[in-house]
This record gives structure tokens, sequence and C-alpha cells, in this order.
């Protein structure tokens, strides 16, 4: 058996979330391999909706179990604040979500690390969740890090001595924080993690293939984030594509299977960084509306902008994705232009790569424009029913990305998903 991979192709924010629980039925298992509760993936169904931040969003479905990888950096405290909102809707957690020793913990002098190396940038902002990811990821690599399995391994003098040099630094910064009331919460919630299945999540997943299981491996954040491929330094603080399901679930790459690439119709983006597409007229303040452009976890307004195909196609070679899926089309469905990115031309060449650095300044985009099909899509349960206007703009995004689109999104909920025929 091999496992599927499914991530964002462009800045988060796709829809991962939704297209997972509607995936999870045909998998075994779902288990996430990286990033932290800075990505907030957003499901509705039934009339409810959900927002999960640390947990895999297969748990809606049939009981298959549920992993959170190696590669997750994980708050203990906004963890046990998720799993029992969720144990209030009747979803039996503790059944089915196992969890892997060797998760990194966010402590809460990571998050007053954060806020503190954010405010000394200035106005150099990476305009951070301040969540704490990035200073765990850094004690992570520093190899100075916590890992949940240390619960079980002289815990009180390893937590201790990591906590001391964040307060180091913080006093170096000119930082003296009172943490006493956030200590005691988050010593709190690592006792409740005590009661999860806390496990060696590689074995388990290995041994799950070679019983001939098939499972779903969930990204967050997206591509264009990816700490050495996407827009750096205004990226997240691990590896969002595909090479990351290997390595934050241990899981080798003749494994991978099919490679799900996500994306909206259009564009956005959380936060600073640069963005090329970007629209800052009433077109962009039209999609931010009709799209609810707004941080599922921060309640952040998304910066919005038309469909960038040359950052695509990178993401599209990066990942080696073999099967698209379209969110988001139902935006765009009263709009009488659509317009796509088809190339950057910089310092007066044009290019259809992705270059070294995006800044604003050196970029303007090539845009293709296409009627739009001025219908409203939110109704319809098959790809028959699609507008020809609409049909070519998913022939023209297919001949562009030379990839097949195969699902296809016009509204938010579990049962506005159309599967196309292959």
């Amino acid at each position: 058996m091999k496992v599927d991979v499914l991530l964002g192709l462009q800045w988060g924010d796709e829809g991962k979330g939704k297209v997972v629980d509607v995936l999870t039925p045909r998998y075994d298992a779902v288990a996430r391999f990286q990033g932290g509760p800075n990505a907030g993936h957003t499901l509705e169904f039934e009339g409810k909706k959900y927002v999960l931040r640390s947990i895999p969003s297969g748990i809606f479905q049939h009981g298959q179990v549920n992993i959170i990888g190696n590669g997750v950096v994980l708050d203990p405290v906004l963890f046990r604040e998720e799993a029992e909102a969720l144990e209030k809707s009747g979803i039996a957690l503790k059944d089915i979500l196992k969890i892997s020793k060797k998760v990194h913990l966010i402590m809460p002098t990571h998050r007053l690390l954060d806020a503190a190396n954010e405010k000394a940038k200035g106005g150099a902002k990476i305009g951070t969740t301040g969540k704490g990811i990035g200073p765990t990821y850094t004690d992570k690599i520093s190899r100075n890090g916590l890992r949940l399995g240390d619960i079980f391994h002289n815990f009180d003098e390893k937590y201790a001595n990591a906590r001391d040099k964040h307060l180091a630094t913080l006093e170096a910064m000119g930082e003296k924080p009172d943490f006493a009331e956030m200590e005691h919460r988050w010593l709190d919630a690592i006792e409740y993690l005590k009661g999860y299945d806390i496990v060696d999540s590689e074995y388990l997943i290995n041994g799950l293939l070679k019983d001939g299981k098939s499972i779903l491996c969930e990204g967050a954040q997206g591509t264009l984030l990816d700490v050495d491929f996407g827009s750096y330094p205004f990226v997240t603080s691990s590896n969002t594509i595909c090479a990351g399901a290997c390595s934050g679930l241990g899981v080798a790459p003749n494994k991978i299977g099919e490679v799900y690439g996500i994306f909206k119709a259009y564009c956005t983006r959380v936060g600073s960084g640069p963005f090329p597409t970007e629209l800052f007229d009433e077109t962009g303040k039209k999609i931010r509306d009709l799209g609810h452009e707004y941080g599922a976890v921060t309640g952040r307004e998304r910066r919005c902008g038309w469909i960038d195909l040359v950052a695509l196609r990178y993401s599209i070679m990066l990942n080696g994705v073999t099967q698209l899926i379209m969110m988001k089309s139902d935006v765009l469905d009263d709009f009488d232009e659509i317009k796509a990115c088809v190339a950057y031309k910089i310092n007066g060449k044009e290019t259809r790569e992705f270059p070294f650095s995006i800044e604003e300044d050196n970029i303007e985009p090539v845009y293709v424009s296409l009627p739009g099909w001025k219908t409203d899509m939110t109704r319809f349960k098959s790809e028959e029913e699609f507008p020809e206007q609409f049909s070519n703009y998913i022939s023209f995004l297919e001949k562009e990305l030379e990839t097949p689109i195969t699902i296809i999104s016009i509204g938010p909920d579990r049962e506005q998903t159309i599967e196309r025929k292959r």
C-alpha cells in the first residue's frame, strides 16, 4: 500500500480540512505531518461549523485512526481546548486519536519569545500568529527541543532547563514576563495529554501499510510558505511540501502514492510578504467579502488577488501533484471577467518560472482574461450542470498546469463537492 498526500499549493487557507473530511471515508487512517496550531482547517456539515488547529480533519467520519505525526509542534493548552470542545460534540477522540512521542511541545515561553522576536523586528515583521511555532521549530533544529515522549523520561528537569534558557533570552531582550498562570495551565494540560495514546507513530503508520491499510496524509499551510521553497523569509517554519510527509511521519519516498494539490480559484495570503497578484481595488474587496476571507484561527483579514499560475506550476512541480482540487469556485460566480496570471514580467523580461525573489516592486503579472460564468453554482450536483464558461475556465487551467482537476468545491458544506469524471 501507498500513502496519499493532500496539501496546499498556495499560501495556505486553500480549504484542506474540507477535502480531508470528504476523502476520509476512502481511507483507514488520516495523519497530520507538520505545522502547529496556527493552521485552522474549517469544516462545515449538518448545519455546524468546526475549526481544527492540531487535530487531523478525518475525525468526523467513521472512526478511522487519526494520527498527529512527529513533524507537528503541539501546544498542550490549545490542544486540550480543541479536544474538549470536540468531545462535547460527541466525538470519542481518545478512541481514535494517536499522538507521536516525537512531536515537539510548544512551551509558554515559546509564545513569549515569538512575541518578543516579532516586536524586535519593528517594520520588518513576518506577520506571525504569535503561537510560538517558530521558536519551537528553532529549538527542534538547534537540538534544544522538548518532545512529548519526554514526559515519560525525567520531564521536570528537561522542562526546567528549556524554560530557564528561554527566560534568560527574554531577559536579554528586555522582557521580564510574569507567566506563572500560563505555566500552570500548560503543566495541567500536560497531565491531560497523558490520557491519550502516545505512540511511536512511524511504526504505527508503516505497520498499517504492511497490513494493507490505506492512509491519507494531511498537510498544513501551503507550498508557498515552505521554509525552503516559499517566499522566504515570509514563510512558516516547517516543510509544507510533499517531502515533509516523509520526514514528518517516517514514511519512505517510495511509499508515496497520489498527491492531491489544493488551490483556490483565486489567491489569498495572510500576514506580511510579497503577493504578485494582490488586488487593492474593489475587486479584491469583493473577493474577500464573497469568500469570507478571514483567518479560521486568527480572524485576520486575508489579502486577495487573481489566481497565479506561475506559482501554481512551481508548486505542482515541487510536490509531484497527480490530481488538482479547486476550491471556492463559487466565489467567482458573479464576476463578468476572470483574470489569471500566466507569466511574470521582471525588469521587462517575461518568464513563466517562479524566481528567487518575488518582491512586489520588480514583478509585473502578465494576465489572461476569461469571461465569467455569471451563474450561481452552489446547488449543482454534477459537472454536467456547469455553465460553458466555467467548463472553459477548467480546461484553460488544466492546459496551463498540465495536471487534471478532479474535484471542484462550490461551497463550504461537505455536500458542495463535485468529483469530475476522469
